[in-house]
């Protein structure tokens, strides 16, 4: 299968629309508030420039240097390091079945503040018993089906698998280039709408307003770094694949800096518009915005909700929160398809229509199956837990190990990336990446897995986390290096990569679309 050679500018609005997704509008307002205020934007800085940046310079590397989906990128690395790529796919497959019923939820979200289905007062119970019809963990898994997640989920499914289907550039690009810039229009109508209610300023008070004292919490610090790595979508395999259909000469770091700034900006401007509406919504409660500030499902959901009901014009709002919502979710969505589906067109040789049927068909009946039911709340919330604490940080904690320490790629890294790019890099990136990620994320890990084991996750039934948990993350391991163990098909350009020489791959050399090994291009020198 050969690259696409993406214009760098559909790369840029692509690798975007990944990073910006539901975590930007829903986590980091709380993340910041809870971390100091105002003070919290020196860890998150702090992680950055000295995490966040680093690593999405490396996946960027990786997926140019070698030209490939994950794993086929790990594989030409080294043949040993393919099952990362795999591990990689896997986190993927298990998000896009669990990420497709939120955006399905803010659909029918986005219908519901127009005629404010819920009712004033009656916003949480709306959601969790009339709208989710949710049931008893304890009462084990129920396949009761919810027809109004249901129909909305199998819509999602249909309009991803059409933007798949159409590929790279008249699909995901395509789509990104629209959705991308509506997303941002609504989203500052909304802030500005928000910043008019009563009460906004003692929000924007509550979420700038800062506190020294958090700075000396090491939690503070290692929440600020948690966020970033999740919120750049780094470990995922996504800027690994898209950095791959880029043309040869591209300017890597510059693009990079751009994605990293881009998805900040646009948490800043969450952060606002949210908070601007809980002091809206902590004033018509008289209680303090503390007293109203929740992240998440419930932030989405249940809060947000309510402050349409009560404000002025509060339909207007919904509509914009909600169909934000959607938006951010479908381009994130699409690019964790993507990996997924660039993986097996190179693995197995497959054109992409049917590469995209095959993958896509069973995953939307799967979702549909686990997610349109009266358990899917609960399924959910234990699958994303668990995948996003011991899968994607356990995922990129090996990462940076073997690309470092095992296979000593940085320097042939910062080579391809100093080479191609505006901004060059040097001994401080490779210590960033070598020295300080494995401790950060080492740090994270050892800390989730003594909360995870000193009490049930959710005060869930030990069969369901041992499931839908710990299970999970076991088959992610196991099934990547299962995954690396079948053969490449012989209509694979990566089939055994005898010739792949990674030295010769500049300007001037470029892989064999059929044989994976280095040609020289007509008229190029040495």
């Amino acid at each position: 299968m050969c690259r696409h050679n993406l214009p760098k500018y559909v790369f840029i609005l692509a690798a975007i629309g990944s990073a910006v997704g539901l975590g930007n509008i829903w986590r980091f307002p709380y993340v910041a508030y809870e971390g100091g205020g105002g003070a919290f934007l020196i860890p998150y800085l702090c992680a950055l420039l000295t995490a966040g940046i680093p690593l999405l310079f490396l996946d960027y590397a990786i997926g140019h240097r070698f030209r490939g989906s994950a794993p086929l990128a790990f594989r030409r690395m080294h043949r040993a390091a393919e099952p990362l790529g795999w591990w990689q796919v896997l986190i993927c497959v298990v998000i896009a079945v669990y990420y497709a019923v939120i955006v399905a939820w803010a659909a029918m979200y986005t219908w519901f503040s127009a005629r404010l289905t819920w009712g004033a007062g009656n916003e949480n119970d709306f959601f969790f018993t009339d709208f989710l019809q949710m049931g008893d963990p304890a009462d084990g898994l129920s396949g009761t089906f919810v027809p109004q997640v249901g129909v909305p989920l199998g819509v999602v499914w249909f309009v991803v698998i059409v933007i798949m289907a159409l590929g790279v550039k008249r699909g995901i690009g395509a789509a990104n280039m629209i959705l991308m810039p509506l997303l941002t229009v609504m989203f500052v109508i909304l802030v500005v709408q928000a910043l008019f209610l009563p009460g906004a300023l003692d929000g924007l008070d509550a979420f700038f307003a800062p506190n020294w004292d958090a700075l000396a919490n090491p939690a503070v610090w290692a929440s600020a770094y948690g966020h970033i790595f999740f919120s750049l979508s780094v470990a995922f395999g996504i800027m690994v694949t898209y950095s791959s259909y880029l043309k040869r000469k591209t300017d890597l770091t510059g693009s990079g800096l751009v994605v990293a700034f881009a998805n900040s900006s646009f948490e800043i401007l969450a952060g606002i518009g949210v908070f601007a509406a809980l002091g809206f919504m902590a004033q018509a409660a008289q209680t303090d915005v503390a007293g109203v500030a929740t992240s998440g499902i419930g932030l989405a959901f249940v809060a947000f909700p309510t402050i349409v009901s009560q404000a002025t014009g509060g339909s207007i709002i919904g509509v914009l929160f909600f169909g934000a919502l959607v938006f951010a979710g479908i381009t994130s969505m699409i690019s964790i398809l993507e990996v997924i589906v660039s993986a097996l067109q190179d693995k197995l040789g497959w054109r992409r229509l049917n590469t995209t049927l095959v993958v896509s068909i069973p995953f939307a009946i799967i979702s549909m199956a686990l997610f349109s039911t009266t358990s899917a709340l609960v399924v959910l919330d234990t699958t994303d837990a668990f995948v996003n604490s011991f899968g994607i940080m356990a995922v990129a904690f090996v990462t940076v190990v073997v690309v470092s320490w095992v296979l000593f790629k940085l320097p042939t890294l910062q080579e391809h990336l100093n080479r191609r790019s505006s901004l060059r890099i040097g001994m401080i990136w490779r210590l960033l990446v070598s020295m300080l990620a494995p401790l950060i994320l080492g740090y994270l890990l050892f800390s989730e897995f003594q909360t995870k084991l000193a009490e049930p996750y959710g005060g869930y039934p030990g069969w369901l986390l041992g499931v839908f948990g710990w299970g999970m993350v076991a088959l992610l391991v196991v099934g990547g290096v299962l995954l690396s163990l079948l053969p490449w098909s012989n209509k694979s350009h990566a089939k055994d990569d005898p010739g792949y020489d990674e030295f010769l791959v500049d300007e001037a050399y470029e892989p064999d679309t059929e044989t994976g090994s280095v040609r020289v291009q007509k008229g190029a020198q040495r």
